[in-house]
This record gives structure tokens, C-alpha cells and sequence, in this order.
């Protein structure tokens, strides 16, 4: 609790853009600091120090100029933004031993600064922030427990705080963020005095880390914590999606990568937070980039989040338990693999995790291999190691591999076990009339043709008289039940060829598979 401290930092910041109460909209980089000691038990103050931080891109807004009164020619002179952090922490640290006191906690106005500006800047510039960034006290719900007549924590701000407790004005110091800490600071020693006596005990969070696990289809999942993002890289993970989000806290294991009918991931994913609060921030990272891309955020609901990543499967819920694991899916396996192939395959530099008990083969509801397994490593070493065999050879199939979630476990796992078995399919229709074959057909003539079939779309001209559902494999299902007219074609036609539309999705007849 922050009340085992023995001092604030009261805290300040700006960016090159947009501040205020969209402070980190517009993903633009810090390039100011100002902060000040408040001492806890003596109620004192230390000294104010304002520190400008020098941007990658040296760009300002014209509203953060007028703002601010910044120019780019104070900035260039300025260090970067881990640099500053180091002046801070020594200047933080060298101050509290004068005063005798042993330990700090951040306090803000309001929650953007740490976990909109701070964590999303440090996780792209991998930035490693000091631990007093992951927790903080919010001055807004402090002097909400104090004076909870006040109005909603969202629509306070430093100047109507110290209107309400009829506190004398702020200095009128005109310099942005100096102007701030002290108004900040004087509300803060009022709290402290007689009149309130509180007691600074409220501590904000950041998760060190996005932790993954499994949910269960019974769990109830609040709509108002939930959303959709679109336009995700195929290959991102679980682990990408949480850094994109860094500095707001995601439920345990509430990222799930959705899949299209294919199986393959189609850029969108449903992201659970632990509470509104943190859903309305991630809210405003709407077009924020991963890497060169833009990624859309909307609202979901929890309806849509279960049918994604809730289960039911014991097996799935018992390979999900261990924690801390890396997922790997591998996909284009021979269906005769096993688990001691799959074990040599990935060879001793990249050991799984428990042996074959960190092995999940994804079979149909028949007992038959879909190509399909999950793989868990203990830790980022193993996993890249892995992520090297990509498109490498077992048997006579290329595997390939990249980085899963436990959603996609499940999701996987629903997906397979909800499909119809062969025997299940309506009967064929009766067989066709032989019509003769051409030497030069038009296509009307191959329309008509002995053996020709369509599956979504794809015609496959010509097959064996022996062809049959089970030679397909894993590949029936991109069939359409109705979409196989067979027994059309003469005992001993030849083999044909395959007509393919550019519009559809053609199932793979030969070794492996795919890229998403």
C-alpha cells in the first residue's frame, strides 16, 4: 500500500501534442517533466525541479507550442527520454536520503500520464521503467474519499479540487508544469491536514505482464471491459496484443486471437480488461500503431468473447494450467506423427515442457488427427529456438509454426470437436448420366463433363471412380456439404485436373499447408 512510503512525488508531465484529458490520444512522445517531494510525515516539500525530454521526432503541435511555449530548439538540446529517467531516479534518490526517508510512490492527476503516455512510449522504444512507473497514487481518488460530493473522479481537475476545499489559489506561475506540481502539491498537504487527515492508501497498478490461462464458457464476462481490435499482423500473439495495450491491465488470459472458417487468424482479436476504467482508455488508442501497421479499437461484448475463448474441454483446461508457458502451434503434421516425432522434430535446444505432457494433438470427435498441436516451452529461449524450424521438413511435410495463445487453444479445439463426422453428411445424390468428352472442350462442355465436382467454389475435374470423402483427410472440411455431387464420373476416366476460382479458398491436397 502506498502508505508504507514516507514520501509523494508529486508528478507532471506533457507531451508534443495533445495533453490534458487526452494526454496520449495521438501517440505523440513526452518532452517535459516536473515533479516535487511531498514529505509524509513532517508535511513538508522539497524542491521543484522541471526537466525538458528531448523526442525522437523533434515535432511540436501548434497546440502544444501555444500551450506549452516549448520551442524545438529547447528540445534539441534536451536528452532522451531513458537519460531523463536515470536524472530522475538519482535526484529522487539523492533527495530522500537527505531527508532520511527510505522509500517513494508517484502521485498524478489522474491515470494518463503513467498508462497512457509512460508505459506505451517506454514498451516502443523498449525503455525499461523504473518500478515506481508500475505503481501510483491517483490525487483525483484520494480527494474523492475525502470529499465524494465533490463531483465524478473524471471531471475534476487540480483547480476545482482546491476551489471545493476552499484552499488559497495555486501561485499564479505562469511556466506549464511548474504551475501544475504546485497546485498539486498545495491540495495534497491540504488533504494531509487536520481538517482531512487522510491517509494516502489507494495504489494504482500496472501488470508487470499479460499472464495467459484458460476461461470456461460458464464464466461471466462484463461487456463494458471488452473489446474488438482489427488490422493485427498474422504472427501476432497474445504477448504482441498486451504490449500494444502496455500500461493498462488486461484479465488473465482475456486475449483472444479470433480465427476465420479456415482456421487461419484474420487480423482481429477480443481483449478483456480487468474493468471499465481500463476498456474506455484502451478506447483511445483507436488507430494507435504496432510496428507500421494501424490497429482499430471497438467495442465488444462478453457474449462475443466466450463463443471466441470460453471452453469446456478438461483436456484443454488441464494442458492451460501450467503457468508462465510459452505456446507454440504447429500445423501440416502427418497424421501419423507422434509425440516422439514431434519431440525429435524440435530437438534438445528447444525442450517442451514436460515432455509429451506438453504435447496437445487436435484430433476430430472421431479420434482423428486434424495436422494440428499446441506446444509449451518454459520460456522465450525454447520458444525462439522453435520459431527457427519453421517450414521444416517431418516425414514428407513441411511444418510450420509460430506463436499461439490459450484462446486459440481453445478456439481450435472448439472449432475441430463441432465438426460434422463424415458419417453424418446426407447421402449422395443419384449418379449422372455419362456424357462424352470432347477433345476441346469450352467450358459449358467442362460443366458437363464425366467426374467434375465443385467444393466452394474450386472445380475438381476428372476424379479417380475411387474417390471418397476419407481420401481428403483433414481437408473435408472446407467442403460444403451439398458440394460434392460424386459417382458422376465412369469407372476408369482418367485423372483430371483442377479448375480453381481466385475468389475461393482451395483446400491443400499435399504436404503442408498454408500460411495464414
Amino acid at each position: 500500500m502506498a502508505s508504507h512510503s514516507d514520501t509523494l512525488v508529486v508528478f507532471f508531465g506533457e507531451t508534443a501534442g495533445a495533453n490534458g484529458g487526452k494526454l496520449g490520444s495521438d501517440e505523440r512522445e513526452i518532452i517535459l517533466l516536473v515533479w516535487q517531494i511531498v514529505d509524509l510525515r513532517e508535511k513538508k516539500v522539497g524542491k521543484l525541479q522541471r526537466c525538458l525530454v528531448k523526442p525522437d521526432t523533434l515535432e511540436l503541435t501548434d497546440q502544444c507550442k501555444e500551450e506549452t511555449g516549448l520551442t524545438l530548439d529547447e528540445l534539441c538540446k534536451a536528452e532522451p527520454l531513458d537519460r531523463v529517467l536515470q536524472q530522475f531516479q538519482q535526484a529522487v534518490s539523492s533527495e530522500l536520503k537527505s531527508l532520511g526517508r527510505s522509500s517513494y510512490t508517484l502521485c498524478i492527476d489522474g491515470p494518463l500520464l503513467i498508462r497512457q503516455a509512460f508505459h506505451p512510449e517506454a514498451s516502443k522504444k523498449n525503455v525499461v521503467l523504473p518500478d515506481c512507473f508500475f505503481s501510483f497514487v491517483d490525487l483525483r481518488k484520494e480527494f474523492h474519499k475525502c470529499c465524494p460530493n465533490a463531483g465524478p473522479v473524471k471531471d475534476l481537475t487540480v483547480a476545482s479540487m482546491l476551489q471545493y476545499v476552499c484552499a488559497p489559489p495555486a501561485d499564479t506561475e505562469q511556466v506549464v508544469g511548474v504551475r501544475e506540481v504546485k497546485g498539486m502539491v498545495l491540495l495534497t498537504l491540504h488533504l494531509l491536514s487536520d481538517t482531512y487527515n487522510h491517509k494516502f492508501t489507494g495504489l494504482e497498478t500496472v501488470k508487470y505482464k499479460f499472464l495467459s490461462g484458460a476461461c470456461s464458457k460458464t464464466e461471466p464476462v462484463d461487456s463494458e471491459t471488452v473489446i474488438r481490435a482489427r488490422g493485427l499482423p498474422w504472427q501476432s500473439s497474445d504477448q504482441d496484443i498486451a504490449r500494444f495495450f502496455k500500461g493498462l491491465n488486461i484479465a488473465k488470459g482475456g486475449v483472444a486471437l479470433c480465427l476465420n472458417a479456415q482456421g487461419r487468424r484474420n487480423g482481429e482479436a477480443l481483449v478483456r480488461f480487468i474493468n471499465p476504467e481500463h476498456r474506455d482508455l484502451a478506447m483511445e488508442r483507436h488507430k494507435h500503431h504496432m510496428g507500421n501497421r494501424y490497429i482499430e479499437v471497438y467495442k465488444a461484448t462478453g457474449e462475443e468473447f466466450l463463443k471466441i475463448a470460453g471452453g469446456t474441454s478438461n483436456e484443454v483446461a488441464q494442458f492451460l494450467s501450467k503457468e508462465n508457458q510459452v505456446i507454440i502451434r504447429m500445423r501440416g503434421l502427418p497424421f501419423t506423427a507422434t509425440p516422439e516425432d514431434v519431440l525429435g522434430f524440435l530437438g534438445p535446444e528447444c525442450p517442451v515442457t514436460d515432455g509429451s505432457e506438453g504435447l496437445l494433438f487436435v484430433k476430430y470427435p472421431d479420434g482423428r488427427p486434424t495436422g494440428d498441436a499446441f506446444v509449451l516451452f518454459a520460456c522465450e529461449e525454447y520458444t525462439q529456438n522453435a520459431l527457427k524450424k519453421h517450414k521444416q521438413i517431418l516425414g514428407k511435410r513441411y511444418i510450420e509454426l509460430f506463436r499461439s495463445t490459450a484462446a486459440e487453444v481453445q478456439q481450435v479445439l472448439n472449432r475441430y470437436m463441432s465438426t460434422p463426422l463424415i458419417s453424418t453428411l446426407p447421402p449422395p445424390p443419384p449418379p449422372m448420366l455419362p456424357v462424352p468428352v470432347v477433345a476441346t472442350p469450352t467450358l459449358p462442355d467442362l460443366q458437363q463433363q464425366p467426374g467434375l465436382c465443385e467444393a466452394e467454389g474450386a472445380a475438381l475435374q476428372s476424379l479417380p471412380s475411387r474417390t471418397s470423402w476419407s481420401s481428403w483427410g483433414e481437408h473435408t472440411i472446407d467442403i460444403k456439404p451439398h458440394g460434392v455431387p460424386h459417382g458422376a464420373q465412369p469407372a476408369g476416366s482418367p485423372l483430371g485436373r483442377c479448375l480453381h476460382s481466385d475468389e475461393v479458398t482451395r483446400p491443400r491436397l499435399h504436404g503442408g499447408s498454408e500460411v495464414p
